[in-house]
Parts: C-alpha cells; sequence; structure tokens
C-alpha cells in the first residue's frame, strides 16, 4: 500500500486552503509567506483578521495547529515528537501531548465496514455488538462486542475512507514541503521530503490492522510466563487489514488508578513496566513504541496489560550491543568513554572538538545523572538538539532518537504510579547483568552458525575466485614486482606463512565443529556440565593446539 505516490493524485487545494486559515488563526503568517502562496490565496488573509493576539508560546500554538488539523497532521505530529533533532527538544516535548481523542462517529458506517470486511451480516458474525464505542480516535473506533461462543471481545474498527483523507493529506504534505524547501535554504539539511517518506512508512504500518495482530501475537509469546504483563488475545479468523477483533480487557487506565480505587502496589507497577521494556528493548529487540498512559491498562493482582500495538519498534542486534556498553558508561560516568562509544557507534567523527564535546557531556550527565535526578531518557535526547547535532555533527539513528522518546515517556509513566520512582535503579543492575552475559567466553556458541555459514562461503567461492585470478594473470592483467636477489627467503617465508594460515584455519574448523557438537548436546554427556563428551574431547585439543600456536607466534615475534 501506498499513499500519496499515484501520479494520478491530485492535490486538492480546498483542503490546501483550509490549511492556510488555520496556520493564519494561529499567527503563522511567515510560514504561508515563505511558501510564496500568500498571494495565491489572499482572500485568506483578508477574511482571517485576527481580533487579538494570542498568549501561548511557539510550541503551545504548533501543538495547536496540528490537533485542528486533524488525523493526518495529528500522526505527523506524533512521529515528529520523536525527532527533537529536527523541531527542538521544546517542540518535541509539546508534540508528545498529541492524543487523537475524537469524537464517534454513527454507528451505520461502523457496521457497515465490519459487515464489508467479514464478508456476513454483523448479527451473524456476533451475538452481540454495542454501538456505543468504548475509545475513539482518529483513525479508528473500539466497539465491545460478544462473540457466539459467549466471548467477550474488543473490535477495533478502522473508519471508512481514512486511507483516503490521508492519502490527500500526505499529497499536501510533498506539495508544500517543496516549497518550503526550495525557499527556505536551512531546510535542506533537514531534509523534509525524507521526513515525510518516514511518516508515511510509519502510518502505512498503523493502518494494517493485520500487522498489529502479528506484533500482538508475538508480544503475547515473548511474555506468556510473565504473571504480571499481559496483551489481549487476538481471534484470526474475525481480523482483517481494517478490522481488528481481540480480547476485551477489563482494566483501569493508569492515569485514572486513583479515581478507581483499584488496590494496587503502584511501586511494584513502575518497576515491572520499566523491567518489561529492559526486555524487550535488550532481549528481544521488538519494543512497543507508544508508551503514554492510555495505552496501559491495570487488573487486580498487579497485572500489566499493553494495548495499542500499531508502532512497534524494531532494533538491529548490533546496535542493541553498542547501546548496552553506553548506557553502562552512561550509568557510570564514564565520559571518556562514551566519546569513544559514540564515535564507535559512527555516531561522530574523531575530527570534531572532542574536549568540547566531553565537557558538554559532563554537563548533561550532571544535569540528568545527578544524585537526585536520574533520567537516561533525557540523556539520549539531549544528545539530539539541533545546535549540540550541528555543534559537533552529530548523526544519530532514528532507533537512537526513537528510544529517547520511548524512554522519556516510559519514566513519565513509572513517575505517575510511583513518585520516588528512578529508572536507573531498576535498569542499572540488569544492564550490568547483561554485560556480564554478553563478556562470557562461551558466547561464540551463540555466533557459531553465523560464522560457520561465513567459512562455509568463503570455501565456496575459493575455486572461482582463484580461477579469476589465473585467468588475469594469464591474460597478463596482474602486474607483479618481486626483487629476486633474495627470492630463496621470500619463498621459505610464504610456505611458513601458508602452513600457519593452515593450521590456524584447522583449529578454527575444530573449534567451530566442537561448538556445534557442545550446543547439539549429541554423545555420551558429561553429567554434571550437560555437554557432550566428544564435543568436550575435541573442544580441548583445538584450545590446546590453539596455544601452542599462539605461543610459537609470540616467540617468533
Amino acid at each position: 500500500m501506498n499513499l500519496g505516490d499515484s501520479v494520478n493524485n491530485k492535490i486538492d487545494f480546498v483542503r490546501v486552503e483550509e490549511i492556510i486559515k488555520i496556520l493564519a488563526k494561529y499567527e503563522f503568517i511567515d510560514v504561508v509567506k515563505k511558501t510564496g502562496l500568500k498571494n495565491t490565496f489572499n482572500r485568506v488573509f483578508r477574511s482571517n483578521k485576527l481580533e487579538e493576539e494570542l498568549n501561548a508560546t511557539n510550541p503551545e500554538r504548533i501543538l495547536l495547529v496540528f490537533e485542528e488539523l486533524g488525523t493526518t497532521f495529528i500522526k505527523f505530529g506524533q512521529i515528529l515528537s520523536t525527532r527533537p533533532d529536527i523541531v527542538g527538544a521544546e517542540i518535541a516535548n509539546e508534540l508528545m501531548k498529541l492524543q487523537d481523542q475524537v469524537l464517534p462517529i454513527p454507528f451505520e458506517p461502523i457496521k457497515k465496514e465490519v459487515e464489508t470486511e467479514l464478508g456476513s451480516p454483523i448479527n451473524q458474525v456476533f451475538l452481540e455488538f454495542d454501538e456505543e464505542p468504548i475509545a475513539c480516535a482518529s483513525i479508528a473506533q473500539v466497539h465491545q462486542a460478544k462473540l457466539k461462543d459467549g466471548t467477550i471481545v474488543a473490535v477495533k474498527v478502522q473508519k471508512p475512507d481514512i486511507i483516503g483523507r490521508i492519502n490527500k493529506d500526505i499529497i499536501i504534505m510533498r506539495y508544500l514541503g517543496g516549497f518550503l524547501e526550495r525557499r527556505i535554504s536551512n531546510l535542506k539539511y533537514y531534509n523534509v521530503s525524507a521526513i515525510i517518506d518516514e511518516f508515511e512508512r510509519a502510518i502505512i504500518k498503523e493502518l494494517d490492522y493485520a500487522l498489529e495482530a502479528r506484533s500482538i501475537d508475538k508480544f503475547r509469546s515473548l511474555f506468556k510466563d510473565e504473571d504480571h504483563i499481559c496483551a489481549p488475545n487476538t481471534y484470526k479468523e474475525y481480523c482483517t487489514t481494517k478490522i481488528l477483533t481481540m480480547d476485551y480487557i477489563d482494566g483501569v487506565k493508569i492515569n485514572e488508578l486513583q479515581e478507581s480505587g483499584l488496590d494496587v502496589d503502584g511501586k511494584l507497577l513502575a518497576k515491572l513496566g520499566a523491567e518489561c521494556y529492559f526486555k524487550q528493548i535488550f532481549d528481544y529487540n521488538f519494543f512497543h513504541a507508544d508508551p503514554h498512559h492510555g495505552n496501559f491498562l491495570v487488573k487486580e493482582g498487579n497485572v500489566l496489560c499493553f494495548i495499542d500495538f500499531g508502532m512497534m519498534g524494531h532494533l538491529e542486534s548490533d546496535f542493541v550491543d553498542n547501546l548496552t556498553e553506553l548506557f553502562v558508561f552512561m550509568i557510570k560516568n564514564d565520559v571518556n568513554a562514551i566519546v569513544n562509544q559514540l564515535v564507535y557507534m559512527d555516531i561522530i567523527d574523531y575530527d570534531v572538538d572532542i574536549q568540547g564535546l566531553k565537557y558538554d557531556i559532563i554537563d548533561i550527565l550532571d544535569e540528568y545523572v545527578g544524585t537526585e535526578i536520574k533520567n537516561l531518557g533525557g540523556v539520549i535526547n539531549e544528545f539530539s538538539t539541533p545546535d549540540l547535532m550541528q555543534k559537533y555533527n552529530i548523526k544519530l539513528p532514528r532507533d537512537f532518537i526513537l528510544l529517547g522518546k520511548v524512554l522519556t515517556m516510559l519514566e513519565s509513566l513509572g513517575t505517575n504510579l510511583d513518585p520516588n520512582f528512578n529508572a536507573f535503579e531498576v535498569t542499572e543492575p540488569l544492564i550490568n547483568k547483561l554485560l556480564k552475559k554478553r563478556l562470557n567466553p562461551l558466547n561464540i556458541l551463540d555466533y557459531q552458525t553465523e560464522y560457520l555459514f561465513d567459512l562455509q562461503h568463503m570455501v565456496k567461492d575459493l575455486p572461482q575466485t582463484l580461477n579469476e585470478i589465473l585467468i588475469k594473470a594469464k591474460k597478463g592483467e596482474i602486474g607483479v614486482e618481486l626483487e629476486l636477489k633474495e627470492l630463496d627467503n621470500f619463498t621459505y617465508k610464504l610456505d611458513k606463512n601458508i602452513d600457519r594460515l593452515s593450521i590456524a584455519l584447522i583449529v578454527s574448523s575444530l573449534i567451530i565443529g566442537s561448538s556445534l557438537i557442545l550446543q547439539s548436546g549429541r554423545g555420551i554427556p558429561i553429567p554434571t556440565l550437560g555437554f557432550s563428551t566428544a564435543g568436550t574431547i575435541i573442544f580441548l585439543v583445538a584450545v590446546f593446539f590453539a596455544m601452542i600456536y599462539v605461543v610459537n607466534i609470540l616467540r617468533k615475534n
């Protein structure tokens, strides 16, 4: 599914005029002037005279603009809230307040959508279907229903023609963004077109309820053994790309706990939530990326329920490994190690003002990792401020920025449950435990398959590579320059080096092979360790030869 890309898509100038009216209403006339469209829509400004100036700050007025522009721009604002590197920390923080709670639409179009998607009259699919929604958003409504077997479910229904409306707005975004990029030179640095592309990818995923159902199922499988963490079960036969049918969870929203009178332990819930997110990010590399108060429900017995899986984050394992080390250095206030890690992660270059960067990092750590305030999300967000990024040419991966937003929201969530919540106290021992696990020498077993395939590819490609080299040599396309006066000595050294390489390959093969046997557990096991006897013997022999080989090299050197 593509939005806003079709050649046949036309710009809705009535909608453009509506957008310009709202910008003028909230005193953003200068922005319109910079697009060059002020004269085209001059009547808007003549009929839109402000009676008085607004007292709201610039970020607050931007928030009001996004809210009034509706669905697409609310979603766009939510994406921009994860990009303080573009809009600045103050505006990003304000945009985090965006919630798309709207008035419900009539039941008849919802009913028609359900029947069209499921291919049957609604009373043939459900025993009961409440006409009043239990939740409303700009993209969908959620209705309580009952299946034929009596199971109470929540049915998330995408509003009719919402894709068409979002599509029109994305076309307009590209239209206005193109004007601004051409007329404001500084905007080229931010690549407005790429930001709109990123938003389009995100909204496409959020509009696909089949994808959301798969995310829920994956989350449930990861935390199936956790008594205090839950997610709704999905019912595939009642799900499509526009309909999501799942368990109805009878719980209380986190920000309504005090009024509900539900007997729960806020301190425990905050700890459980932080630990759950730690596992999502560092153990599973797959996390719920929209942790605002409305997306969690609490049930009796201190059970924290995750809902709304439209926004999910996916992380690469290498990125998570590097992030683990960076967090350890942040916790330990090791400025030199933080700088080295940022260089290693290709976030900064060594040709920047390293000493100045160290001083700035010290200031950030003093503010967010002090004795009273410990805010890991705040540290990450500071790195993504436009001033700091331009000063040190910082190149932050999108995942890094998204994590900053998630951690900030998570810390706010924890504070709401427990006023004395400190994310560092929860995550520090978990990160140290994870680091010790990573430094365990037996972790070679985790990488054996990858290395074995690499070795297999090398062996497989070697004959073809040698053949190509010989053909080029035969054609005279390879030039070799040698001084013949020490040819015998050169040949002797070459033979020795080839012998060493052969021994190294044999030892490596033995280690990889024995690792496979150790992990498979085949053969007679050693009672106390559970490892295969044959695998252990081969492994020890390989290690013995490897030690001799290393000692010989050191002696020679």
